[in-house]
């Protein structure tokens, strides 16, 4: 591998400020080679079509774009961008401009760049075996739905993207992708922070996301795992923490949904018939609902979660036909809980069940839970509760209550 710095600064003195000097220098570098890029402004657009190594050392080398499509195009396999400052690709997605853009390759690492007004940060399409990792990633300051997506998987299996901060940008999308790890991530005021389509054998770990719409959400997905995440004030109409839609076969363990206007929200998950969703070890605490059932969704084991603090602790919006009764529930904590433990073996004497009574109207019109800590509603679930005039309907029992947080941590539960 042969390090052609030098030749960068010679070509620096002997060019025009603003030609093209880099692209003149990875044209003229042999396959393998390392650029290594001295301090200062570098004008793009470029391409790359062999392997290559282009290093911007503590990301004091910038490659700035035109504004028009996208700064940096990678066109072959075995390319390393690393420790460059990007900036000012074009605006229009139906070409998705972007800092970076990768096509048809493999082995390719992009690591500790900082991708600022660009549409799109980073774009991969039919991308395998990559590692996209310690990026910080920013759109254009654009409204929120006419910003571009700071990292898009598409077709693309077996890469890692890890440890990456993304601000100000629209999602970060996984379609039709697969085996791929997407950990430690950290993402704020975005749309959806992480949205899977299409995509299988994915696993998401250890990420943090504050402050988006959506926190991660799976759809026509399955055989996926989310581990040890942490989602955080996903608020407004659409705000959720996890999502799942039509999805099958998918563990959710160890993660924490606080402050969400929805923590998990449930859509005809799991959508085959014969397969189960486990959601296990989960705190879900402080939401406007914990968990929110929609359309057919059955089959889901929940056990060993925390509902803490939240206003509703689950909410099924089909009041016709409750689906949250079928699924299982076991040895999960409710705040609400208001039975005893005689024998203090930590598991309540009777079980948790949960009831819809006619107080319940917010759940028909979402409207009236303006006015949920009012005297009028805290009467009105005073006398549902002691005297109802209607035949409760109830929404699931769990028959082995945990009593106390400390004892799922006491059974490595949490």
């Amino acid at each position: 591998m042969v390090c052609l710095i030098m030749s960068i600064i010679g070509l620096m003195a002997s060019t025009s400020t603003k030609e093209n000097i880099l692209q003149k220098a990875i044209d003229q570098a042999e396959p393998g080679s390392k650029l290594e890029l001295p301090p200062g402004e570098y004008y793009g657009n470029i391409i790359i079509d062999k392997p290559l190594i282009l290093d911007g050392i503590n990301k004091k080398a910038k490659i700035i774009g035109d504004g028009n499509g996208t700064v940096i195009s990678i066109r072959s396999s075995y390319v390393t961008i690393e420790n460059l400052t990007i900036l000012h690709s074009g605006e229009e997605h139906e070409r998705v401009d972007a800092g970076i853009s990768v096509k048809n390759a493999e082995h390719i690492t992009i690591n500790n760049c900082k991708i600022d007004d660009c549409l799109f940060g980073i774009d991969l399409e039919q991308v395998n075996n990559s590692k996209i990792t310690h990026n910080w990633i920013r759109s254009k300051p654009f409204s929120l739905g006419l910003r571009g997506d700071a990292i898009r998987v598409w077709y693309s299996n077996d890469n890692n993207l890890s440890y990456n901060h993304i601000t100000h940008s629209r999602d970060f999308v996984v379609w039709y992708s697969h085996g791929n790890v997407i950990s430690h991530n950290f993402g704020e005021y975005g749309r959806y922070s992480l949205h899977f389509m299409y995509a299988g054998r994915n696993e998401v770990l250890y990420n943090r996301y504050e402050h988006n719409s959506v926190g991660i959400f799976f759809m026509y997905s399955q055989d996926s795992i989310a581990i040890g995440n942490i989602v955080k004030s996903s608020l407004g109409t659409t705000g959720l923490g996890i999502g799942l839609k039509d999805a099958s076969n998918f563990t959710l363990k160890d993660n924490i949904l606080i402050y969400c206007a929805r923590g998990l929200y449930i859509d005809r998950s799991p959508f085959q018939p014969d397969q189960n969703n486990t959601i296990i070890n989960n705190k879900i605490l402080y939401n406007s609902e914990g968990i929110h059932f929609h359309s057919l969704s059955i089959s889901n084991n929940i056990i060993g979660n925390v509902f803490k603090g939240n206003i509703e602790n689950v909410v099924d919006d089909d009041t016709s036909t409750l689906h949250s009764i079928k699924n299982y529930w076991n040895r999960n904590y409710w705040d609400d809980y208001e039975g005893f433990d005689k024998d203090n073996d930590g598991i309540g004497d009777t079980p948790y069940s949960l009831f819809y009574y006619t107080d319940k109207i917010w759940l028909l019109n979402p409207n009236v839970k303006f006015f949920y800590a009012s005297p009028i509603i805290s009467i009105m679930n005073f006398i549902a509760k002691l005297a109802p005039i209607s035949q409760p309907v109830i929404l699931l029992k769990d028959e082995n209550p945990v009593m106390y947080e400390k004892d799922l941590e006491k059974e490595g539960v949490l």
